[in-house]
């Protein structure tokens, strides 16, 4: 039986036109990459989220040379959030990258931890996705991965 899946999301020309939260998020993603280990790839990302309780941490990726023992920025953060603040839910993660030539989409293994945290904390994770001075958002990381792995 045929099925059709239907994928909302939202789109920026300009971050000029995202709220002033989401825009102080992706500024701080743009941040972080700043502190990014990426003499291989060159490559260099950042993550912040935004908690519920208002607190923004940021993180960047780290590459190593026996590869792959490297860790997306989005999972570094992810992780070190889930370690110190469980009990404060993740409300939105936004991701930025240098080179910006295109808009930052996470990994598959980041897309499957961000489903992951928002099955934990039972509460979606709005994800902002920049680059190019652009941005796409989904109110939800199960709109970047629809089929998630279960146990």
């Amino acid at each position: 039986m045929k099925q059709v899946l239907d994928i909302s999301y939202e789109h920026f020309e300009s971050l000029e036109h995202l709220d002033t939260l989401d825009a102080r998020l992706v500024a701080e993603a743009r941040s972080a990459t700043a502190t990014a280990h990426a003499p291989y790839s060159h490559f260099r990302v950042g993550a912040a989220v935004r908690l519920r309780s208002g607190l923004v941490l940021r993180a960047s990726n780290f590459e190593s040379e026996v590869y792959p023992a490297g860790l997306c920025a989005e999972r570094s953060l992810l992780f070190y959030v889930e370690a110190n603040y469980a009990d404060d839910p993740i409300e939105a993660l936004a991701i930025a990258s240098q080179p910006s030539i295109r808009e930052c989409y996470p990994c598959g293994q980041c897309r499957q931890v961000i489903v992951d945290v928002e099955r934990r904390q039972q509460s979606p994770i709005r994800v902002i996705m920049s680059g190019a001075g652009t941005a796409t958002v989904v109110d939800s990381a199960e709109k970047l991965l629809p089929f998630t792995f279960k146990l």
